[in-house]
């Protein structure tokens, strides 16, 4: 899926059970991270618009180191590491990277029903065993996009009802704001708060 739906899923998945801005935006980060494995995307491109040597680093890379039980203990132990409440925020974080790998397998397929995205959860250390669910649906489909807009609407409506949103992860100030327009919108809606 796409990183804004893994933000999304993250998010909503855990601010409730989460008391500090920081630990919700590691854990949030903790979902995203798997995919910092495609960056090899960016030698890639270089090495075709340079004219140099043709690399395949996305295709080696994405899907192998990111998306396995090592790379989520990994992001565990480092939200823990920084977070305010290090056990609540370890189990988020180790969940929530097994969110991004269970996002992955059901909507990842790339444009044809043969371009399947498996992953490798003991990867790197065993990559004979790849996971793959065939009836996996493409990166971008209805199904998809329907989870990433329900999943909008249900932290839209959260951030108005509790006064913060992932903006505050950022900028407080601006997250004030956006409550504030969020809020008079809800009223205008629903005639409350």
């Amino acid at each position: 899926m796409s990183p804004v739906t893994h933000f999304l899923v993250g998010w909503v998945g855990f601010e409730s059970c989460l008391r500090h801005q920081r630990d919700r935006a590691l854990v949030c980060l903790a979902g995203l991270a798997p995919d910092l494995d495609g960056a090899g995307i960016v030698i890639d491109l270089f090495n075709q618009l340079a004219g140099l040597a043709e690399t395949g680093f996305y295709q080696d890379w994405h899907r192998l180191y990111g998306h396995g039980i090592s790379a989520a203990i990994v992001l565990t132990l480092l939200a823990a590491a920084v977070a305010h409440d290090r056990l609540r925020v370890a189990v988020a974080a180790f969940i929530n990277a097994h969110l991004h790998f269970l996002c992955d397998l059901l909507g990842s397929r790339g444009s044809t029903v043969d371009d399947l995205w498996g992953l490798y959860y003991f990867g790197p250390w065993n990559v004979a065993d790849e996971i793959v669910w065939r009836g996996q649906w493409q990166l971008v489909s209805w199904q998809n996009t329907l989870i990433s807009v329900v999943l909008m609407f249900i932290l839209l409506e959260r951030a108005s009802r509790k006064g913060y949103s992932p903006l505050g992860c950022v900028s407080p100030r601006a997250d004030q704001v956006f409550i504030t327009v969020l809020r008079r919108w809800r009223q205008a809606l629903t005639g409350r708060i």
